[in-house]
């Protein structure tokens, strides 16, 4: 039976207990509570257990992501993790969250498609499964996707491709963005690789109308929505063609571009049909002053999370530029690229095996 490393920082909840009970129940179970607790967090499947309280500040919970953080790059090398965390009330959950989930990327850790179970106070995130399951309450709702998380790490492959197909998203200046100059330098590090790069010109998306979800699962069908444009004749085809998926996201006052976050809304028509649990995401995230890490834990909400793309090790390659071409005076930028290229060519089929299977 494979193990199961349970990292529970802190005091724990009832909630939280019949979560990590019903969660983990037929696993060989190895329970971490402290930081000084974690030696060794490669080659395994890691499920993170935290609780929130009142106040979304779990002490131990962040001495465990600094310990993870001033270890390395590679702490949690080949290792596939997951979320559950509980809060007493609606806030908290959802940043706590992806913010393990960005600290445990860095140091090497994979995260499947949806890898959170997320227990609010009142439960009411659930609500629209209970739509769907009216005869189940919403904490046993909660505790079944517990259940599912759970099973989805245990379960998880790794998805090898050959020759993938690449799509790239971006929103900038093709002159003056050191954001596209950076992907410039890691595309030029890609090979065997079928690259596609669709340029969202301003104006040519509008955001989510927000439709009945009937509207907006009728126009999904044919993979269609209601307003129609360049993402139904252009980013749906690329995005169900695709094996891995690049954002390039310039920090825009500490947020993705309007444009960029147009197009993660109105997938949601599409992802109603076509789900994305076997597609990578990446980012190249340029700020000009600081913040990437913010942008770094948006794409993790918005498309990893809720959307299910996989995560892949240190999927984020971050930079700090202001001045159009400073991004080329960044010592070893083009070293950086090119291991950023080669953990992406990590996912093929002809590279070494690195991940537990």
């Amino acid at each position: 039976m494979e193990e199961l490393t349970a990292l529970v920082p802190g005091e724990i909840s009832e909630r939280m207990k019949n979560m990590l009970c019903y969660g983990m129940e037929g696993y060989y179970l190895r329970v971490i509570t402290t930081a000084d607790g974690i030696k060794d967090l490669r080659n395994k499947r890691v499920i993170f257990g935290a609780e929130l309280g009142d106040s979304g500040i779990n002490i131990e919970l962040f001495r465990m992501l600094e310990k993870i953080k001033m270890s390395g790059s590679t702490f949690m090398e080949n290792s596939v993790g997951s979320v559950l965390i509980s809060s007493n009330n609606e806030l908290h959950s959802r940043d706590v969250a992806r913010k393990i989930i960005l600290y445990a990327n860095m140091a090497g850790c994979m995260f499947p498609g949806r890898p959170v179970s997320e227990a609010t106070g009142s439960l009411r995130n659930y609500n629209t499964q209970q739509k769907i399951s009216p005869h189940l309450s919403l904490e046993e709702i909660c505790i079944q996707e517990t259940r599912t998380v759970v099973e989805r790490l245990m379960d998880f492959q790794m998805n090898r491709l050959d020759n993938p197909n690449i799509l790239t998203l971006h929103a900038g200046n093709y002159k003056t963005s050191n954001t596209f100059s950076l992907w410039k330098m890691v595309k030029d590090n890609l090979t065997n690789c079928n690259i596609n790069e669709i340029h969202i010109e301003n104006g040519s998306v509008r955001d989510c109308k927000g439709c009945p979800y009937k509207a907006c699962k009728h126009y999904s069908q044919s993979n269609n929505c209601f307003y129609g444009g360049i993402m139904v004749e252009e980013v749906y085809p690329a995005i169900i063609d695709c094996d891995i998926l690049i954002m390039l996201c310039p920090n825009y006052n500490d947020s993705i571009s309007a444009n960029l976050s147009a197009v993660i809304n109105r997938l949601t028509a599409l992802f109603r049909k076509v789900k994305f649990y076997d597609k990578y995401m990446y980012s190249i995230i340029v700020s000009g002053f600081s913040g990437s890490d913010i942008i770094a834990e948006q794409l993790i909400s918005s498309l990893n999370i809720n959307k299910t793309f996989m995560l892949p090790p240190k999927f984020a390659l971050m930079e700090t530029a202001n001045d159009p071409g400073e991004i080329e005076k960044v010592e070893n930028i083009r070293n950086r690229a090119a291991e950023f290229a080669l953990n992406i060519k990590k996912l093929s089929k002809g590279h070494q095996k690195f991940y537990n299977n």
